[in-house]
């Protein structure tokens, strides 16, 4: 059996070749002692081709968890072939990889994706030139609209059969002579198919290859003799020097095969770029788009669906029928209870947010199809680099607008560590699909007729990834420059239907499976817990175990305005997946219908109580899975425990000013309130302008 690998940047389109070359026949698990998902799957109608899908790269070199995979598993248990993907649209930045894929002296075959788009783009490239220049086959191809997979898949098999040979590239004569002098060195160390991949890598000071080959030290004198010899030569550090070779030799290719019909003039795309990317223009663009995704989620479309679901299926329908069913088999009364007040009560409350969230995936589905997203990314680049923030972390909160896990574990991609830890701290800020059920049900029965309060979660969000950003950045933790943001721009195009719809199913499917596993159990220990006492008789609410547990926390939220035990428990129960806060208090409330559950809430709270509710429970620490998630990224309890304290902290500052402020501007001038209202701002403007980083005050105070 020969086993392929396929290699490409992100974005590269890799992962759909994957899932076309491979159909139903996949495998997946996680690489040993990581959680990042391995994919592998037998070719179609081919059980003697294995795929492997790698984690989507831009380079080997070892900064990232996926190049870490990646470049280890090429060096230490090397594939058959590489089939490497490129985005033919963005080939000098594919290609960068490709040179370094064929350092390693591996097999391998080049499939040059979304030709389609380049054609659009009136732009070619010459592919038998390009297959002379790197001695390698070369194949175009479109994965999305499966054109020429054929061809791919017949290349492939040939290759199998006979592997194709090339010669390495070669880089400027300087450093060819460097390189060789290096191999002299290390020849009886490494076999001499890595020779070159292993000089290179000795050439770039790479610790982890370096310490891996044990030269003596004579030989690791004359290495960092003829390293410091080539620097003095190109005034260049020696990793700068490779890097600066590799993209003049794919200067080389670029000149040589790609045929550009169009240069002098402006894409539709770059048309487009020059409004929603513009400097002054951005920003605003992007506050308008998001207020219509909310706006039309929650406030309009969205609001209809979950109307005829609250009120009519599990208003009227469900229950009506579930009552007679019951009472036709004589079920006792507190069976029946738990069924209609308990399950479907509480579980209905949360599955009535489905048709808003629904349209809020259908919305950014859009947005990220069509190409928006990757923009939004670039604008916030702007705005996070000066506030001491790497543009990179905005890809893992935009991710965890639909689930904090995998916006967790996207933080994989960022190199610095300290950004990287302080990403997993700030991502789960972001409103995902279960604080969606939160916004909705506020926004809802509070500010049935105003479109602010849905957005005015997301920046809120947004708001405290800043400020958290500029006082984070002034502790020694997290001290230091943020690393620079790059990614490629993927050209606008209008969005696929089966894309689209894929998106919306997939992300509404996992919430609903999450309503019908976790939220069930959750909603049963609920009404288990406020409808029995400690000594396991059925009472009402008053006397019940969850009303005595809620009532020795509750006076912790009075200031914020929900001081009530039933809030209380609605919040210890969002620990467990946030849709709970709405399910809770439903069961709580012991509301019959959804009219008459608005009606408690408004006579029992006000509204900006309601909405100091929402931002707690919007940025506290997050549901056990994505706490879960945050210790497997971080390793470690202290730093684990570090993040959900802070969450919660600032949670409950921003709460408490927002609801006290509130007071004081509507007339309630106590002293109680000022107190309060002064602490909480005086705490936000310490933390974002007073507070300086202990080690910069010493060095102040040494000069």
């Amino acid at each position: 059996m020969n086993l392929i690998a396929l290699a490409g940047n992100q974005n590269s389109g890799k992962t759909t070749l994957f899932n076309e070359l491979t159909g139903t026949n996949q495998y997946v698990g996680n690489w040993p002692g990581v959680t990042v998902e391995k994919k592998m799957g037998h070719l179609k109608n081919d059980k003697q081709l294995m795929l492997l899908d790698l984690p989507g790269v831009y380079s080997l070199s070892p900064y990232t968890l996926e190049e870490r995979i990646s470049r280890k598993y090429l060096i230490e248990q090397p594939p058959d072939i590489i089939l490497n993907i490129l985005d033919s649209t963005n080939l000098e930045r594919n290609l960068y990889l490709s040179l370094q894929l064929m350092e390693t002296g591996l097999p391998i075959v080049l499939a040059l994706n979304m030709w389609d788009l380049l054609k659009k783009q009136k732009r070619t490239i010459n592919l038998k030139k390009m297959e002379y220049l790197l001695s390698v086959p070369v194949i175009p191809l479109s994965a999305v609209k499966k054109e020429n997979i054929s061809g791919l898949v017949t290349q492939v098999k040939k290759a199998a059969q006979e592997p194709p040979k090339y010669t390495y590239p070669e880089y400027d004569n300087r450093l060819e002579s460097a390189l060789e002098m290096i191999s002299q060195q290390i020849q009886d160390h490494v076999a001499p198919s890595k020779l070159r991949w292993y000089a290179i890598k000795f050439f770039e000071r790479d610790e982890k290859v370096i310490q891996k080959i044990k030269l003596t030290s004579h030989q690791q004198q004359e290495v960092e003799d003829i390293i410091t010899t080539a620097e003095n030569i190109f005034a260049e550090s020696s990793d700068s020097i490779i890097v600066n070779a590799r993209y003049d030799y794919v200067a080389q290719i670029m000149a040589m095969c790609v045929i550009d019909r169009n240069d002098f003039q402006m894409s539709l795309s770059d048309k487009i770029d020059r409004i929603v990317t513009n400097k002054w223009l951005a920003l605003p663009i992007f506050v308008l788009v998001m207020w219509l995704v909310y706006y039309l989620s929650i406030q309009t479309i969205g609001t209809f669906g979950t109307d005829w679901v609250n009120d009519v299926l599990f208003g009227q329908w469900i229950p009506d029928i579930t009552s007679d069913l019951l009472n036709t088999w004589h079920v006792s009364a507190w069976m029946k209870g738990l069924i209609l007040n308990g399950i479907i009560g509480g579980v209905g409350s949360v599955l009535g947010f489905v048709p808003q969230i629904m349209m809020l995936f259908f919305c950014l589905g859009l947005l990220e199809d069509c190409g928006y997203m990757a923009r939004i990314a670039f604008v916030m680049d702007r705005i996070f680099h000066r506030f001491n923030l790497s543009g990179k972390s905005f890809i893992p909160m935009l991710i965890s607008t639909g689930c904090g896990v995998p916006g967790i574990m996207a933080t994989r991609t960022i190199e610095s560590e300290k950004d990287r830890k302080m990403t997993i701290m700030l991502t789960t800020f972001m409103p995902c699909s279960a604080k969606l059920t939160v916004i909705a049900m506020i926004s809802g029965t509070f500010f049935t007729q105003q479109s602010w309060v849905a957005p005015s979660a997301y920046f809120i969000s947004m708001l405290a990834v800043v400020g958290s950003g500029i006082f984070l950045k002034k502790t020694r933790m997290f001290a230091g420059p943020p690393q620079p943001f790059v990614m490629e721009l993927p050209a606008y195009h209008f969005p696929r239907a089966s894309n689209i719809l894929h998106y919306v199913w997939s992300r509404s499917k996992s919430f609903v499976q999450k309503a019908g596993t976790i939220i069930f159990a959750s909603c049963f220990i609920i009404w288990f817990l406020s409808n029995f006492n400690w000594q396991m008789h059925m009472v009402d609410q008053n006397h019940s175990i969850l009303k005595s547990i809620g009532s020795v926390i509750a006076p912790i939220f009075a200031p914020l305005g929900f001081g009530d035990w039933r809030t209380t428990v609605a919040t210890l129960a969002g620990l467990i997946a946030k849709e709970n806060c709405v399910g809770t208090l439903r069961l709580t409330f012991g509301s019959n219908s959804a009219q008459s559950f608005v009606q408690t809430l408004t006579s029992t709270f006000t509204p900006m109580a309601g909405y100091a509710f929402l931002v707690f429970n919007l940025l506290s620490a997050p549901c056990f899975a994505a706490i879960g998630t945050m210790y497997k990224e971080y390793g470690d309890k202290r730093w684990t425990v570090r993040a959900v304290f802070y969450q919660t902290c600032l949670a409950y500052i921003v709460a408490l000013s927002i609801y006290q402020c509130w007071l004081i501007l509507v007339g309630n001038f106590t002293t109680t309130n000022i107190l309060y209202a002064t602490m909480g701002v005086s705490l936000i403007i310490y933390g974002l302008v007073v507070k300086k980083e202990k080690s910069s005050v010493k060095k102040q105070a040494l000069i």
